[in-house]
């Protein structure tokens, strides 16, 4: 009898050994998702040249994975290493927690997207002020002490989308646009390019805007919602490259016609259907050049040069006329 008690009185201790194990387990793992990647050598042979990290939106994104893919074909034929890490999902306030690790795992340079958040530029400004040079692409943060920026006017490929609508609709008609997320700041220079284009014109107006998380399946979701809500529209625009897709996908399961599709990007799947006539015509961006050129202009500043404080890459509109029968590509 007496051994029995002894039992019922250490399974309490037990649970709670297994608890605290667990929690234990758990920390560990998520400390190591986040500070791996910082000590993880690039792929290849080991570079002794200055150590480059970039910071990504979205670790497993195309259009952050073709920046890296430019970034690291530069940075071989320069001699520098690359390190690639980035949040699994877009966020903000996780990207500000890579950008403070990395700065304290002593980096020659860093590249990373701009966001327009004060903590982040006060952190670009402590990399400058410990030597360590920064280059936004993508999204710029110009009010920092950044080096430069490399990648999209944003602004202007947004009003570069205001014309292809302008000039399909006839100037008449009820538009709805999806973005990827209202925090991104790409996202938002996008949006009013595209407004101050719109906005001249009476008889066009935008209806609805909502979010996908730059998600396939939360596009589709949103894009249906805004269907139903507002079944009067009649040209859609997405801002980043599974939204078009996402519009796609809603308007064949719902079975809408006369619906226009504006995409961003130049997925495959978005080339496809511009071919086949399902999307009337996309905004594509040059990530790969990004890339490369980010890493050229470090290797500028690191010879002594100053570089351009900004270097736009430019986008090019594909439709259906444009399109060669190997035409695709990669994206944001």
């Amino acid at each position: 009898m007496s051994n029995r008690k002894w039992i019922f009185a250490l399974i309490p201790l037990f649970l709670l050994f297994a608890w605290l194990l667990a929690q234990f387990s758990l920390s560990f793992l998520q400390i190591h998702r986040l500070v791996g990647p910082l000590k993880a050598a690039s792929p290849g042979a080991v570079v002794s040249g200055p150590k480059v990290v970039l910071i990504s939106q979205e670790l497993d994104n195309y259009f952050w994975r073709s920046i890296e893919q430019g970034a690291r074909k530069a940075a071989v034929s320069y001699g520098m290493r690359l390190d690639y890490i980035g949040p699994d999902r877009i966020n903000p306030a996780e990207q500000i927690k890579l950008l403070d690790k990395t700065i304290a795992s002593k980096p020659d340079a860093i590249l990373i997207q701009g966001l327009n958040n004060p903590d982040y530029r006060r952190l670009i400004d402590k990399a400058a002020g410990l030597g360590i040079p920064v280059i936004t692409v993508d999204t710029d943060e110009p009010e920092s002490e950044r080096v430069a920026y490399v990648g999209t006017d944003n602004e202007q490929a947004g009003r570069q989308m205001g014309e292809l609508v302008v000039q399909a609709s006839g100037e008449r008609g009820d538009i709805g646009v999806l973005i990827s997320n209202e925090q991104a700041e790409n996202q938002r220079l996008r949006l009013a390019g595209f407004r101050s284009v719109i906005g001249r014109y009476p008889g066009l107006q935008i209806l609805e805007i909502r979010s996908s998380d730059i998600s396939r399946l939360q596009a589709a979701q949103q894009a249906q919602k805004m269907l139903i809500q507002s079944p009067n529209i009649r040209f859609v625009v997405g801002f980043s490259s599974m939204d078009g897709l996402g519009f796609l996908e809603a308007k064949e399961r719902m079975g809408v016609t006369g619906l226009h599709i504006f995409a961003f990007d130049d997925m495959k799947e978005t080339v496809d259907a511009i071919r086949q006539s399902k999307i009337e015509s996309a905004v594509v961006q040059q990530p790969v050049e990004m890339g490369e050129q980010a890493i050229e202009q470090l290797h500028d500043y690191f010879s002594g040069s100053t570089p351009p404080a900004v270097m736009y890459t430019k986008t090019y509109v594909i439709k259906k006329e444009s399109l060669n029968p190997d035409a695709g590509g990669g994206t944001e």
